[in-house]
């Protein structure tokens, strides 16, 4: 497929893991990673290496297993933890040190009680000290969302000068509307002199919903990166999922973009994600929730079952999904009852529909949901 490479960088294992009930240990962290790259993903972020002996361990065994993906290590502008993270990463192929600090004024003020000018002293110290390490440093401006736009220009261009490779700019709170996330990035695309030397990476929380579409925005206004999750996963209401951001560049082939993904992998890595960090998918999650592929409306699956494409805009087994299903309710018509009859041996003629379908519409309003097994027992009556 042509068109221009959107990396994908997974933080599943990072972000993802950061909501409660979610912690993994090595062995559950190094399966997944496999799996991530199995999926294709460009850049792994393995974890936070110096925030305890557990994920410094689990970093330095992925680093140790992976052969193609990018192995990521996060840290803060510290000296301590960049060494500690180049240290866990070492054994790696390939990989990244992602370092950086806040740069929104509520950062600045409250966090470090620091002015900007010391910012960014501190950002060009801990880009210049990474690239010790590696030649693949990520710099991420926490509150980039909520960050003047004047002084993140200024800030991106310190640490590209420095050596900074990506430019992480985080949407951390969720806030920005679309249009505003585009237009970040249309400025520091078009303010920052050496922005042709590194990367612009889209990181964005759904805190209002807007993940996914902020990445997507992001991505239109000069951005090559997104960082996201198997499933949303995420701090507070989650990150930008990984199968959303895919699927729409996926679909919308014309704004001309690709990425890397095996998208037949989707739908089975969902689902190991959520059994090994025991965090269930909402039923109507996009792409891999159990809903994304049924239909219970009569009106819908009438047209469905005349031509998919009338409401299905992706087909199932290109995100590795079960095929389409036509749930019995009492909403469903007759061309469900019938079809769903015919899977199951049963071939009716028109006149035959017109008198069970009465006896459905009785069982259907005492159910949620018809099953197979209610049917059977409809049409084996009904032959008597």
């Amino acid at each position: 497929m042509m068109g221009q490479q959107v990396f994908i960088f997974d933080t599943t294992l990072r972000d993802g893991e950061q909501v409660p009930g979610c912690k993994l240990n090595t062995k559950e962290k190094l399966a997944l990673a496999v799996r991530l790259e199995e999926l294709g993903v460009d850049i792994l972020e393995a974890g936070f290496p110096v925030s305890s002996p557990g994920d410094y361990e689990s970093v330095n065994q992925i680093a140790k297993t992976l052969k193609n993906t990018i192995v990521c290590g996060l840290s803060r502008a510290v000296q301590n933890d960049i060494e500690v993270a180049a240290a866990a990463l070492k054994p790696a192929k390939r990989f990244r040190i992602h370092t950086g600090i806040g740069t929104s004024d509520l950062h600045i003020k409250y966090k470090f009680n620091a002015t900007r000018e010391e910012i960014i002293e501190r950002a060009i110290s801990a880009v210049k000290l990474a690239r010790n390490f590696t030649d693949d440093v990520e710099f991420f401006a926490e509150d980039a969302g909520r960050t003047d736009n004047e002084y993140l220009a200024r800030v991106i261009e310190a640490v590209i000068k420095a050596g900074a490779t990506t430019l992480n700019i985080p949407d951390t709170t969720g806030y920005c509307l679309p249009y505003q996330y585009q237009a970040k990035m249309e400025y520091l695309v078009n303010n920052v002199h050496n922005i042709d030397k590194a990367i612009l990476s889209c990181h964005c929380h759904n805190d209002l919903g807007l993940a996914t579409a902020n990445s997507i925005a992001g991505v239109m206004g000069g951005a090559r990166q997104i960082e996201c999750t198997i499933n949303g996963l995420g701090e507070r209401a989650g990150n930008t999922a990984l199968e959303e951001v895919v699927m729409v560049l996926n679909q919308h082939s014309d704004l001309g973009y690709r990425t890397n993904i095996n998208t037949r992998l989707l739908n089975p890595i969902s689902h190991e994600v959520s059994e090994i960090m025991r965090m269930g998918v909402q039923p109507n999650k996009a792409i891999v929730g159990a809903n994304a592929f049924s239909h219970s409306s009569g009106i819908h699956q009438d047209g469905f079952l005349k031509e998919a494409q009338t409401y299905e805009i992706i087909n199932p087994e290109l995100v590795g999904a079960e095929e389409s299903k036509i749930v019995l309710t009492a909403r469903s018509g007759r061309s469900a009852l019938a079809h769903r009859l015919n899977k199951l041996g049963y071939a009716y003629a028109r006149n035959d529909i017109d008198v069970l379908y009465p006896i459905f519409l009785q069982l259907a309003d005492r159910k949620k949901e018809v099953s197979h097994d209610d049917l059977i027992e409809i049409a084996t009556a009904y032959s008597k």
